[in-house]
């Protein structure tokens, strides 16, 4: 998520990206290093103090190294505009699309009442109801998306529960597990977050290999049923319940759920055209093409009266599609020009990696820095990198592509680390201050369970780290 700079202190930041640039630039050119490589290097350096301090807006960062590279002979023109139509931008742009309809139908909202009115059996189950839902919500749309979709929702049931900002740890539960659970569902699928087409879209960049819907599920799932089921034994051993009884809350979810009244057309519509969207994507994804059966299921919609180009301009976060287009630009430029190889060989002049010590040093390292940044800039960040240093010693790049995705998409301590995040702690009922120990723990066994996974259930579906 971009962080808001003053004037002074952002400008300091665009100055010293500036000032960096211009220092790579001008630095003898190393052995082993072409021009264009050191070229390249440079405008990375610049583009990770902006993307890390959103000094910038992560979009017009983007803009930036696009327009940058030809500029300053890295890469030609042409070469450089043509990545902004790498598929993985025109498969985000479908899935927003979709995502756009089943909130302005009203159907993400319905699905959301109907799911959380079945959890009103007592405040635990209430709790799990929240998480639980928010993590089904986010395998077939942003995990942004998501939190504010959720958001009046959990609110009004703390307003029904009389629960006061600041004081209520039962307040506090509820908007935690909203945030957390749509962070953890947002791993399961492509759909989730926009760093998981990013990172595949790299793949595809760097080797000419692709990782399919399906693919993706089998291997990202694991971690995201496992976290769901220690992510509520740390909200409630943690905080407790200070809530006795939520019928009032079922009440209001009732209520709301009323207040929907009958499944609309459109609503049905939208749904037909999910559900077949998600089969081919599943069947016939790697056939067809991802971004292909995004597209056309988006046509679909405009065809059925669903959608007109005004609420596409409402919903589409246009913003992470420029990212997008800079992000696959740079990784490209620093794969054709030996820069990506050249900074892996200084890595590993100074580290002694293994298999073992490069999975748990780099998923580490993407865990801990999304805390800070846009996960989706950390992918962009970390993955040229890994695959540099992978290379060199042997590392399957379809693994690399889950060691950093999946950890980078798991921040639950600060509002920064992620769009939920910053939703949930906007609601008011709790304090960042609340939340650093019991975030830190649920990063530390995130990233346990994730190394455990990674060592032993990928093997045994066929994902090897060699």
């Amino acid at each position: 998520m971009d962080s808001k700079q003053s004037f002074p202190n952002r400008s300091l930041l665009i100055c010293l990206a500036l000032v960096i640039l211009v220092l790579v630039l001008l630095f003898p050119n190393p052995a082993g290093l072409s021009v264009e490589g050191q070229r390249v290097i440079a405008i990375f350096a610049m583009a990770i103090v902006l993307w890390a301090s959103a000094a910038l807006p992560l979009s017009v960062t983007g803009i930036l190294v696009i327009a940058a590279l030809p500029l300053l002979g890295a890469m030609d023109a042409k070469t450089s505009y043509s990545l902004f139509g790498s598929p993985a931008v025109f498969f985000i742009l479908g899935a927003f699309i979709l995502a756009a309809a089943m909130m302005k139908t009203g159907l993400s909202m319905r699905l959301s009442l109907i799911v959380l009115k079945r959890f009103g059996k007592s405040p635990a189950m209430l709790i799990a109801g929240v998480l639980f839902t928010s993590a089904a919500m986010a395998f077939i749309m942003p995990e942004h998306a998501v939190a504010a979709i959720m958001f009046p929702v959990v609110l009004d049931i703390a307003r029904a529960l009389e629960l006061e900002p600041m004081k209520s740890k039962y307040g506090t539960l509820l908007f935690l597990a909203l945030a957390w659970g749509s962070v953890i569902g947002g791993i399961a699928t492509l759909l989730g977050g926009a760093r998981n087409p990013l990172a595949i879209a790299l793949l595809s960049e760097y080797y000419g290999l692709e990782v399919g819907f399906f693919q993706w599920v089998a291997i990202a799932a694991p971690v995201t049923i496992i976290m769901l089921v220690v992510a509520f034994a740390v909200l409630i051993l943690y905080f407790g319940l200070d809530v006795s009884d939520v019928s009032k809350a079922v009440s209001t979810l009732e209520r709301d759920l009323l207040a929907q009244g009958a499944m609309s057309s459109d609503e049905k519509k939208v749904g037909l055209v999910m559900l077949g969207t998600l089969l081919l994507w599943i069947t016939m994804g790697s056939r067809l093409g991802l971004a292909n059966i995004a597209l056309i299921s988006s046509v679909f919609l405009f065809s059925l009266g669903v959608m007109d180009w005004k609420d596409v301009e409402g919903y589409v976060n246009w913003g992470v599609i420029l990212m997008y287009g800079g992000a696959i630009a740079l990784g490209s430029a620093l794969v054709s020009t030996g820069a990506a190889q050249w900074l892996a060989d200084i890595f590993l002049s100074n580290l002694l990696l293994t298999p073992i010590t490069f999975l748990l040093v780099l998923s580490l390292f993407s865990k801990f820095l999304t805390e800070g940044i846009s996960n989706t800039a950390a992918v962009a960040i970390i993955l040229p990198i890994g695959f540099g240093i992978g290379q060199a010693i042997g590392i399957n790049p379809i693994a690399i592509v889950f060691i950093v995705a999946i950890p980078s998409g798991l921040a639950f301590t600060l509002p920064v680390a992620s769009p939920p995040n910053a939703i949930a702690y906007s609601s008011g009922y709790y304090e960042i201050s609340d939340v650093v120990k019991p975030g830190l723990i649920l990063n530390m066994l995130s990233w346990i369970v994730f190394i455990i996974i990674a060592l032993v259930y990928w093997p045994m579906i066929g994902l090897n780290m060699l």
